[in-house]
């Protein structure tokens, strides 16, 4: 499934989510010198910017590999934050701007601006954390928005579970355009994370040294949106779906 569009109209414009796109895009491209994938240059910004869940779990400690010296790595304090904005491909961040661009604007639109900046930021290292304690020794770097945006599919599921969402639907070859409830949508989503997930610690194929799909940064983000968000959100549209519903007399 590949959500287009949604049909809940925010009463503002979206500035912060429209702010993070841009902020990502402008890493990607001009700060990792991003292509269709990431070359020499990207790889060693991901290398020194991105989160390392064993530096995590062993503060003072670095991971130090042929061609990326411990003395030219951020803290890794400072990457939790920095590895929130970087891509590992072009693919990886059409597909996190697009999910954000889509269910974002309206999660900023149900709270104030600050809160929205301290939602977002809490559900990434949330993540983050849900992905270093499966892997709490994992050398590899983690990098991307997803799990940040996890937080926001969270938060969308639970406030607005009956907006109809526009989305491509694949059938092996073929593909067609429907409508679904949101509901529907992210809960495939979150359920293809879980399986997936299940299957990387039943058989790990990537292992420490390799590159791989965070799905546990996925599954910590989108509990964090689900659980908190009545604690953050306090301009709801609790009208969302008045058109649609059956007239009562």
């Amino acid at each position: 499934m590949i959500p287009l569009k949604d049909d809940i109209p925010t009463r503002r414009f979206p500035v912060l989510t429209v702010a993070i796109i841009v902020i990502c895009c402008v890493v990607y491209f001009g700060f990792e010198h991003g292509g269709w994938s990431l070359g020499d240059r990207g790889n060693e910004r991901v290398f020194e910017y991105g989160a390392i869940p064993y530096e995590v779990t062993h503060p003072g400690k670095c991971v130090e590999a042929a061609g990326f010296p411990c003395s030219e790595q951020a803290p890794w304090w400072q990457t939790l934050f920095s590895s929130m904005f970087m891509h590992g491909s072009l693919l990886h961040l059409g597909g996190n701007m697009l999910f954000l661009w889509i269910f974002g604007n309206n999660i900023e639109d149900s709270m104030s601006r600050w809160r929205f900046v301290l939602f977002y930021l809490l559900g990434g290292l949330t993540a983050l954390a849900g992905q270093t304690l499966v892997d709490p020794n994992s050398t590899t770097p983690t990098v991307g928005a997803s799990g940040a945006i996890a937080a926001v599919l969270g938060a969308y599921a639970l406030l607005y579970p009956r907006a109809r969402v526009v989305t491509v639907v694949f059938i092996v070859i073929f593909f067609t355009v429907i409508e679904l409830p949101a509901l529907v949508v992210l809960g495939f989503w979150i359920l293809i994370q879980l399986f997936l997930g299940a299957n990387d610690l039943a058989s790990p194929a990537v292992g420490s040294e390799g590159w791989g799909v965070a799905y546990f940064a996925h599954i910590g983000g989108f509990a964090f949106g689900l659980l908190l968000i009545r604690l953050f959100a306090n301009r709801i549209q609790d009208d969302y779906d008045r058109s649609r519903r059956l007239p009562v007399y």
